[in-house]
C-alpha cells in the first residue's frame, strides 16, 4: 500500500510512505497525483518512507520503471527513508534514473531538513 501527501507552502516536497508488497493498483492512484503535481509546479521533492516495504508485484515493478524513465528529469531531490542495507543498495541503483540527487536516510528528519 502507498498514500501519498502532496506538497504545500509549509512542506515544499510530496511525502509517500510505501507499507507491505506495491501493487498496480498502488500506481493507479498514485501516477496521476504526482503528475499533476509535476505539471503544477515542475520540478519536484519527495520523500519516500519505506515502512515494513516487502517489494513490487511484477506488474507494479514495470509500472515503477515506466514511471522513472518518464520522469527522470522531473525531480529535483528524492530521499528514501529506510533501515536496511538492502534498500539503502536499491537506493543507490535507482539513483541512475532521475537527474536530480537521490539520497537514502535511515532518520526521516534528517531526510525532510535536506528536502526543506
Amino acid at each position: 500500500m502507498m498514500t501519498i501527501d502532496m506538497p504545500r507552502k509549509d512542506k515544499p516536497y510530496a511525502e509517500l510512505h510505501v507499507d507491505g508488497k506495491l501493487r498496480a493498483e498502488d500506481y493507479d492512484a498514485m501516477i496521476p497525483k504526482l503528475e499533476q503535481a509535476i505539471a503544477e509546479q515542475g520540478k519536484l521533492r519527495c520523500l519516500v518512507a519505506l515502512d515494513d516495504f516487502a517489494g513490487f508485484t511484477p506488474s507494479a515493478l514495470a509500472d515503477e520503471l515506466k514511471f522513472d524513465v518518464r520522469h527522470h528529469d522531473d525531480f529535483e531531490r528524492c530521499a528514501i527513508v529506510g533501515d536496511s542495507k538492502l534498500e539503502e543498495i536499491a537506493t543507490k541503483l535507482t539513483a541512475p534514473f532521475f537527474s536530480g540527487e537521490v539520497r537514502f536516510f535511515e532518520d526521516a528528519a534528517k531526510a525532510r531538513k535536506w528536502l526543506s
